[in-house]
């Protein structure tokens, strides 16, 4: 069997629904993975191939995170590259996706120990709800809805700012009613959507079964991935309708995002083949 390394953490700060499908799938393929805590893998000088998943801890251990990557990298494949994930890690990207002529939900990014209070920052903008969330950051980890003029919200921003660099957006009403669609990318295409319901601070996810693609989701999710898409084994991204109704970009998923592979088997199955064939032109150098 060929042997493959599943990045993960332990313990998982949420069950990883996908984990079971994945191995089964991979075992029945004749590739032989193991889960490896990537906090666990640091000496090692194992030369087997790595993908990232489930590393959703890495957060508060970035630059760790980032050294085990480049290591981990220098032995063997590593899948999503590690370029990639470099460049995944903070949330600024989407400032660099937005300078591009992307369609990103309007962010403004507070640098840690930003001396404003949430209300000057915003005051050009004319929001009120918004939505903050650390730069470095997964799940719903310290993502907040706040009134940028409730001087109580102003303290949980401030605490936060004191800590991290911070993203500040509006809050899109449309993630209650059509909700955020999660767009999965697996090995050169798009296989499906769900729908997320909008979660803060550590709540519960819910998501739907298995969703189709708009033409203005799948328009965003090309432009989005079009520089890197034939580099990526997997992405997620994560979309809505702005105020207009036309679908905004809000997260760019590379580096562990879920992909919601019990919604769709053929996603599975795709995700499979992609690292199979992987494996393989991997052996033949």
């Amino acid at each position: 069997m060929i042997p493959l390394k599943i990045a993960t953490c332990r313990p998982l700060p949420e069950p990883d629904v996908d984990e079971p499908l994945l191995l089964d799938a991979l075992r029945e393929a004749g590739i032989d993975a193991r889960m490896t805590p990537w906090r666990e893998d640091n000496d090692s000088v194992d030369a087997t191939p790595t993908i990232i998943r489930s590393t959703w801890d890495y957060i508060h251990h970035v630059d760790d995170f980032l050294y085990w990557a480049e290591a981990a990298s220098s032995r063997a494949p590593l899948w999503n590259p590690i370029d990639i994930i470099r460049r995944n890690v903070h949330k600024s990207y989407l400032l660099d996706l937005q300078m591009r002529g992307i369609p990103v939900t309007p962010t403004v990014l507070a640098r840690r120990g930003d001396p404003r209070g949430l209300a000057e920052i915003v005051s050009g903008s004319r929001w009120t709800d918004v939505v903050i969330k650390p730069a470095v950051g997964a799940g719903s980890f310290e993502t907040h809805r706040l009134r940028a003029d409730d001087p109580c919200c102003n303290e949980v921003f401030s605490k936060l700012c004191n800590e991290r660099d911070v993203l500040i957006q509006p809050y899109l009403p449309s993630v209650e009613g059509h909700g955020e669609r999660a767009l999965v990318w697996i090995d050169g295409e798009f296989t499906h959507a769900v729908r997320k319901s909008p979660r803060f601070a550590d709540g519960a996810e819910s998501v739907s079964e298995a969703l189709p693609i708009s033409s203005a989701e799948f328009a965003l999710g090309h432009a989005a991935l079009r520089d890197i898409a034939d580099r990526l084994l997997y992405a997620r991204v994560d979309v809505a309708p702005g105020f207009d109704g036309m679908p905004l970009l809000m997260e760019l998923e590379l580096i562990e995002p879920s992909l919601f592979l019990m919604q769709n088997p053929r996603a599975l199955q795709r995700l499979v083949e992609g690292i199979r064939r992987r494996l393989q032109s991997a052996a033949r150098y």
